[in-house]
């Protein structure tokens, strides 16, 4: 069976930076940053105090009252996300087969906010006060089942929960299942909402946290040499996805092509990449190979660019692996450094960089590059965007557990 062609006609967009896919671009370009310190809780005690919480989202703009209170964070953001992207892609859902419309959404935590506060009902009233929205609220597949609740879609509804890289697989699953005839439309990628007292405290235990406290927006610097752990940070990124006859016959404006995926596992260590970079560099080639390229048809790599001391070295590492002698020419950088870490929402508005990127022909800097690292010897477009002609972009995601996962879009070409 011939792979039918899959065209991003819509993108939504919910950051640090901004609320909206073209406020995001808009911070993106101009190397803004949405690092600021936790206002949500009392961080004082912990070792990381700043976070990339969203700030200009009013939930009543969207919800009403019942349902902004009924919902999780992440929900909310991956409903509003969609809103935007099919709004974006101008899809009119009344005239549309939802039979053949799916959703593809993940997370990669959840609701941690709401398993904390009833917890705490728990312990201080009893179990009879636990709400009965406590596991709606709870569960990752919510964010599909409620995309797909607000949409009326009724084809395939699932979610991916692949950490780090969950947008990612899901963009890519998504593309996988128009591309074999499960749906012609898909509304697809990642939300995540962690930024709470049991998210900021695991991964402080976990030491994967900067220290940098007292400059927020200087503290995200991936490949840089002083970096010392990432940033947290919430939002949605969601693409609408749609084969490339379905979008030509209802005149949708046409963002990109998505057109090759690839996905790994280390099988190595819980957490910790595996030293080599080699399953991130398979994700890498894969990709390259789907799309039916070759390692210099790439004009631009999204990178996962955490700024962990281990995660920037293996990824450069992986990416020197795949592109060899050209691989110091090819511009590479981490959005990471603006908005922080979106964990499984990282990789949906990543995308939409790439994407921007492709349309107006410019690369996102990394900011707060200043110290060279030896072991990170590549072109990260330090700190200013730059000009120039775009034609492809891959998005890399690596998660905790292993998962590795690489997309790539290009201009659409008839």
């Amino acid at each position: 069976m011939q792979k039918r062609r899959v065209v991003i006609t819509g993108m939504g967009v919910i950051s640090p930076v901004g609320t909206g896919s073209a406020k995001f671009w808009k911070s993106l370009v101009e190397g803004k940053s949405g690092i600021r310190p936790i206002t949500s809780f009392d961080a004082k005690d912990f070792e990381c105090q700043i976070a990339g919480d969203v700030i200009d989202f009013d939930p009543l703009t969207h919800f009403n009252t019942k349902d902004a209170r009924h919902l999780a964070n992440f929900v909310k953001f991956a409903v509003v996300a969609t809103r935007e992207a099919i709004a974006n892609a101008k899809l009119d859902l009344q005239k549309t087969d939802l039979d053949r419309v799916g959703v593809l959404i993940g997370s990669g935590i959840g609701s941690l906010r709401t398993l904390q506060v009833e917890y705490e009902k728990f312990l201080e009233r009893g179990p009879s006060k636990i709400s009965p929205f406590f596991i709606p609220k709870l569960i990752i597949n919510e964010a599909s089942g409620q995309v797909s609740i607000d949409t009326g879609a009724r084809g395939p509804a699932t979610c991916v929960a692949t950490a780090c890289a969950t947008a990612t697989n899901a963009i890519g699953d998504a593309m996988r299942f128009i591309q074999y005839g499960d749906a012609d439309v898909i509304f697809a990628g990642g939300s995540e909402s962690a930024t709470t007292v049991l998210g900021v405290g695991g991964f402080c235990a976990l030491k994967a946290l900067t220290k940098r406290n007292h400059e927020p927006e200087r503290a995200s610097r991936p490949f840089e040499m002083n970096r010392d752990g990432f940033v947290m940070a919430e939002g949605a990124g969601v693409v609408v996805l749609e084969v490339l006859e379905h979008a030509k016959k209802r005149g949708a404006p046409i963002l990109a092509e998505l057109c090759g995926y690839g996905r790994t596992s280390d099988a190595y260590h819980v957490t910790a990449p595996e030293s080599t970079g080699a399953g991130a560099a398979k994700a890498m080639a894969l990709a390259i190979k789907d799309a039916g390229m070759t390692p210099k048809d790439i004009s631009y790599i999204n990178a996962h660019g955490t700024s962990t001391k281990l995660n920037d070295k293996v990824e450069t590492m992986a990416i020197k692996t795949v592109f060899g002698d050209i691989a110091k020419k090819v511009p590479v950088s981490s959005t990471k450094s603006m908005t922080g870490h979106l964990l499984g929402a990282a990789g949906g508005v990543e995308l939409a960089a790439c994407v921007w990127a492709l349309k107006d022909d410019i690369i996102p800097p990394t900011i707060n590059y200043e110290t060279p690292d030896p072991e990170c010897d590549l072109d990260y477009v330090p700190n200013t965007a730059r000009k120039l002609k775009v034609q492809t972009a891959m998005s890399n995601s690596l998660g905790f557990g292993g998962h590795n996962a690489s997309i790539i879009v290009k201009k659409f070409r008839e």
